[in-house]
């Protein structure tokens, strides 16, 4: 034993030699390439001198760098995390400038613009020295991830003692196919490896809404009840809710864990990084339904300090940073002048959003995930929404969000390997919530959005000069939780104060309209006694699929056009059911229409696109031209890589359908045997019959998880 400790400290005594010498090698070397920096006196120095000078002042940056730099980005974590990141070059410029006033008698000196490229070029190749004379010794290179994801003082049992952890990483916005065909094609070979070894593929049907809100708060709380769209308006608070809202995802959270009784998919010594949503996980990083919160209690934004704590990882993230945004504006140019189509506006701060998204928010989970592993946490679930975010503006098959899928399998290759130095096996479960259909938007196709429609079927003025619809891409939220600002979209609630004016939200190809002066959920009968022509004009418009009102005398009906409709009571019992208006959308349309309008806030007309099936081409009522929120395409289309230790996600092979089934898949799966005799069968629609598992206090508060 003292044998082991002893030769543990001189190897570590090496690395930190070696470090030293080839950060004092790095900075003889740019003392001599860059004319504003010098190691040595006016009047010249030996060769030895300004070897000596340079040692000084690399041991005194290196001695800075691991005790100055943790405390000031902890300071620092009072102000906006991207501005943390942007501050991360001009910090570390700073402790350069200090280790050269160490050095005696003045022989280092170098301006404050040199400083910067010095520190960020010393700290780069630092960082590289270290890793690499670490890669072969588990002991450090464990260590150095603790440091990474803030995991001093808490040691994971030996390897052997515990049962497999399970990781379940989330690819926001791949959709089945997108998937198949990136692995087929070379273009992920980290997920085609998984394949090969033996990993199960696994389609799933979302729900009517499509998209992230409701798909995750399924999946880690066991139920989407009562989300409608990505935003929606409840009548009875006179609040527009929208799912990457923190204010909106912590309520959602509450409703859900009040729903089903327990905290979620995480209470056991959970993890949860980069969600909408905790999960019950009592470890959090950049989960937004704690971001509105302040205080001790509220710990997402530690994943930031656990990542930024080390100026290295700090300086590579900001450099590639800096790289992504010109990398979208030189695309966005490149697909001005070909004149691509379909195209949407890619300007303002889209190229920020986007690299936060793919860069920061990548690097900081992927950072954290590393470290709950090697801390041998028993579950983790992680979030990336790189592809998601570019599909939605260069389009889901686009070379740009190609690029994208190949450097989130780069990831996904650094956590495997990472697996191996865990202190238990782990299985790495892959899945998304959504898809992504393509097409143009509703607005470039006829000249007007969906509101003005609306408008016009209400006999009211449509204004000359419409206001564009925002993105509902998630990124943006965690760009405005990380600047502490709130996330509004700014537009949906104008007409809360025209009572008479109703209300039309958009959530990709899925539109929304209510009526605010109505406190109930207006019927077919009341809609056209109000406004005769609306309903009639919507169904009948070439850009629409379908809408869904309530008949006070047949209940649920869906409208198309050449007055065709379908009461949908008379498919109650048919799951497979696509009638009429419905059947382009595929089967299961009717029951996935049918459950949305027993939610208590759907809105009063629900409208989603016309979608092509031969192309898989739908028109989103955002700005967006790869898009997803309602029924269409690949969109619908989820998919679930799990590996072949666990049992089928549905007995005989079955279609998994809702993100609710999936939710009761992943119990299953982490319940000790994870096998189908633990749960044989999952309830079709709703939670109360899955497995439960044990809860910790965490778990049951969704304030403290």
């Amino acid at each position: 034993m003292v044998r082991r400790q002893w030769r543990a400290i001189g190897k570590a005594l090496w690395r930190v030699v070696a470090v030293w010498a080839v950060s004092t090698v790095t900075m003889l070397a740019l003392a001599g390439i860059l004319p504003d920096f010098r190691l040595q006196s006016a009047d010249g120095d030996t060769a030895t001198r300004i070897g000596i000078t340079a040692a000084l002042g690399a041991g005194a940056f290196g001695l800075l760098g691991a005790l100055v730099w943790p405390i000031l980005v902890r300071a620092l974590l009072l102000v906006p995390a991207l501005v943390l990141g942007l501050l991360v070059f001009f910090l570390n410029g700073s402790l350069l400038l200090v280790a050269l006033r160490l050095i005696p008698d003045g022989r280092g000196e170098a301006n404050p613009e040199t400083a910067v490229v010095v520190a960020a070029v010393m700290s780069a190749v630092a960082s590289a020295t270290s890793t690499a004379l670490a890669v072969r010794d588990d002991d450090a290179y464990r260590r150095r991830i603790y440091r990474l994801a803030d995991r001093r003082g808490r040691l994971a049992p030996p390897a052997g003692t515990q049962p497999p952890g399970t990781l379940f990483l989330q690819l926001d916005g791949v959709g089945h196919d997108v998937l198949r065909h990136a692995a087929d094609s070379g273009l992920m070979p980290t997920v085609a490896g998984l394949i090969e070894s033996g990993h199960r593929l696994t389609p799933w049907r979302t729900d009517w809404s499509s998209q992230t809100g409701a798909s995750q708060l399924a999946i880690l709380h066991g139920t989407n009840h009562d989300i409608p769209a990505f935003r929606w308006y409840e009548k009875d608070t006179g609040v527009v809710m929208v799912c990457n809202r923190p204010a909106s995802a912590a309520e959602l959270q509450r409703r859900a864990v009040a729903r089903t009784g327990h905290g979620g998919l995480l209470t056991v010594d959970g993890a949860s990084r980069g969600n909408l949503f905790s999960g019950g996980a009592d470890q959090l990083a950049l989960v937004l339904s704690i971001a509105a919160r302040r205080g001790r209690a509220n710990r997402s934004r530690a994943g930031y300090f656990a990542y930024f704590s080390d100026p290295a990882n700090a300086v590579r993230t900001a450099l590639s940073f800096v790289a992504e945004v010109g990398r979208e504006i030189g695309q966005s140019v490149r697909a001005r002048l070909r004149k691509d189509r379909p195209r949407v506006g890619r300007g303002g701060l889209y190229p920020f959003i986007r690299a936060f998204a793919t860069v920061v928010e990548r690097d900081v989970v992927v950072a954290a995930v590393i470290g709950d592993m090697l801390a041998g946490r028993s579950a983790v679930y992680a979030d990336l929404v790189a592809y998601d975010e570019v599909a939605h503006h260069s389009g889901p098959r686009s070379r740009d969000a190609e690029l994208v899928l190949r450097r989130l399998d780069r990831s996904l290759a650094l956590i495997t390997r990472v697996a191996e130095h865990a202190p238990r096996d782990y299985r790495i479960v892959l899945l998304s919530d959504h898809g992504q259909s393509p097409g143009e938007t509703f607005r470039a196709r006829y000249g007007l959005g969906l509101g003005d429609l609306v408008r016009a079927g209400c006999g009211l003025p449509v204004p000359r000069r419409a206001t564009r619809t925002h993105s509902g891409a998630e990124a943006r939220s965690a760009v405005l939780a990380a600047l502490h600002r709130p996330v509004e979209e700014g537009g949906e609630e104008r007409g809360l104060s025209r009572r008479a004016e109703p209300i039309v939200l958009a959530s990709g190809n899925l539109g929304l309209v209510s009526f605010p002066g109505v406190p109930h959920r207006m019927t077919r009968e009341e809609i056209d006694r109000r406004n005769p022509a609306l309903l009639t004009t919507l169904a009948n418009h070439p850009g629409i699929g379908f809408l869904l009102v309530r008949s006070e005398e047949h209940g649920p009906v869906v409208l198309g056009a050449s007055g065709a409709e379908v009461r949908l009571a008379e498919f109650a019992g048919d799951p497979a059911a696509a009638p009429g208006p419905l059947a382009p959308f595929g089967p299961g349309a009717a029951a996935a229409v049918l459950r949305t309008d027993g939610f208590p806030h759907v809105a009063d007309i629900m409208v989603n696109s016309a979608y092509d099936p031969e192309d898989g081409e739908v028109l989103a009522f955002e700005e967006q031209i790869g898009s997803h929120g309602g029924l269409g395409g690949e969109q619908s289309r989820a998919f679930l890589l799990s590996p072949a230790a666990f049992s089928e996600p549905v007995a005989g092979g079955g279609e998994l359908v809702g993100a609710e089934q999936v939710h009761g898949v992943l119990r299953r799966w982490l319940l000790p045997a994870g096998s189908a005799e633990d749960c044989p069968g999952v309830p079709p629609d709703g939670v109360q019959d899955v497995p439960k598992l044990p809860q910790t206090p965490s778990g049951c508060d969704p304030q403290t998880g």
